[in-house]
């Protein structure tokens, strides 16, 4: 017996299974119906249940010859084992190249998907700068330039009191007239 003979026995195991399961289907719905009829119905009814019930009993026995045929082809052709070819890269086989490369899938590219991840959540976190913002930010900049000027300013104008208040208490004492005469 040939793979192709073996392939077309199992597409006919399948095709039976799968008559057998509508043929069932239909035969539930006949039982169902056959509850609810009226009298007059219920002949024709059952005269489709009887003959549902020998296509049941037709298609398993199909299927049982079928799996009979089956069974008589040699082992590795009815598992459906056919020899596949050991393809090798170098050292390794496809099947190796295959688990190194999810190895080092999961060993590189998930921590880099990971943080990627995590910045952009990060980022999202952070607030948007609006126009109003840097308006409100540059205003504020100007007012601590203004302040400071300010500041600046008072300072001198105190340096001036003091150097005015040093000139005025350092300074001789004035003469004195006294009845027309200067003293010292």
């Amino acid at each position: 017996m040939t793979q192709a003979e073996v392939d077309a026995l199992k597409e006919k195991r399948s095709e039976l299974s799968r008559q057998l399961t509508s043929v069932s289907d239909r035969r539930k719905d006949v039982v169902r119906d056959l509850g609810r009829a009226s009298d007059e119905s219920k002949a024709g009814l059952q005269k489709r249940l009887d003959v549902l019930d020998e296509r049941i009993v037709q298609l398993e026995k199909d299927i049982a010859a079928n799996g009979q045929a089956l069974a008589s082809a040699p082992g590795d052709l009815a598992l459906g084992e056919r020899a596949a070819p050991q393809v090798r890269v170098g050292p390794f086989t496809s099947g190796q190249l295959t688990a190194i490369s999810l190895v080092g899938t999961l060993a590189v590219l998930m921590p880099l998907a990971i943080a990627a991840s995590r910045a952009l959540l990060l980022r999202a976190r952070q607030p948007r700068i609006t126009p109003e913002i840097l308006e409100a930010t540059r205003r504020m900049e100007r007012m601590e330039q203004a302040i400071d000027t300010v500041a600046i300013e008072v300072e001198r104008i105190s340096e001036g009191q003091r150097f005015v208040t040093q000139l005025m208490a350092g300074k001789p004492k004035e003469l004195v007239l006294v009845e027309g005469k200067r003293e010292e």
